[in-house]
């Protein structure tokens, strides 16, 4: 979840947009028209991307969204990537608590994946705003604490730790565009998962029909039948998340291996 911006600084080093996102950057006392704040600039441009998506998020739509002149929100925001990224942060959120039952750094981790795909599922067109740096806003870092603390007792080193984060995070944003593309496709077709399943499983049919031995791999699938009907809503992610944590689980079990060696090397007693 990470988008910076460029932008004059004032005077913190920090580029103009972060300075807005931590509150750092004087605000208009007044604006030019009562009642325009950065908030209500900032809420204008969700909206637009909720219902039309991020492509259509330009500084004058969201003027006209208001009933402003476009120079007005110049004094409020300095340019469209700033308001991307003020964007971005509001409708992340602070991440939900991990309850308290959920313990281990796996499940833990598991939660905290979970509760970002939720976020986006929510407003797809997050995963439309291209990631240009890591994290930085103010809500960005307390996801990027909360999957900290989850490794908390994974016993890697921190590196590996932020390594992991980029690993989980990417798989659910990858996730999530990827079934936003196919319900988009989906909805313009006019047909229901398993009507494109069915369809697509006949148009490969057709085709590797043509010659069957290019193709065997592929035809036992389809003699299978697993391309007839669509995976159950969450099942790709739920396999793909536990593929990706079995993996961290080795580097996990791992680094406890080496450590014993190490223990018992030094003559250490290893309970």
């Amino acid at each position: 979840m990470a988008v910076d911006g460029g932008g004059a600084s004032g005077g913190t080093g920090l580029p103009a947009s972060l300075e807005t996102a931590w509150g750092l950057r004087e605000r208009p006392s007044k604006g030019p028209r009562p009642g325009l704040s950065l908030e209500r600039i900032v809420d204008a441009g969700i909206g637009v991307a909720a219902a039309e998506g991020i492509g259509a998020v330009s500084m004058g739509r969201v003027a006209k969204e208001l009933g402003v002149s476009t120079m007005s929100l110049y004094r409020y925001v300095s340019a469209r990537d700033e308001l991307y990224i003020l964007m971005q942060d509001v409708a992340t959120g602070t991440p939900p608590g991990i309850p308290a039952d959920v313990t281990g750094w796996r499940p833990r981790l598991e939660w905290w994946a979970r509760a970002q795909r939720e976020v986006f599922r929510r407003n797809l067109w997050l995963v439309r705003i291209p990631i240009t740096s890591p994290p930085a806003t103010p809500h960005q870092l307390e996801w990027m604490e909360q999957g900290l603390a989850a490794l908390g007792e994974s016993g890697l080193e921190e590196g590996w730790k932020l390594s992991v984060l980029m690993l989980v995070g990417g798989f659910v944003r990858n996730e999530v565009m990827l079934m936003a593309d196919l319900d988009v496709a989906m909805r313009a077709e006019g047909q229901d998962p398993d009507e494109v399943m069915r369809r697509y499983a006949r148009t490969i049919d057709a085709l590797t029909s043509i010659d069957p031995g290019r193709f065997p791999a592929l035809r036992r699938s389809l003699a299978s039948g697993v391309l007839d009907v669509a995976d159950a809503e969450d099942a790709e992610f739920d396999f793909g998340i536990a593929r990706v944590l079995d993996g961290v689980a080795v580097l996990v079990d791992g680094v406890v291996e080496d450590r014993v060696v190490e223990d018992k090397s030094g003559g250490a007693e290893v309970s």
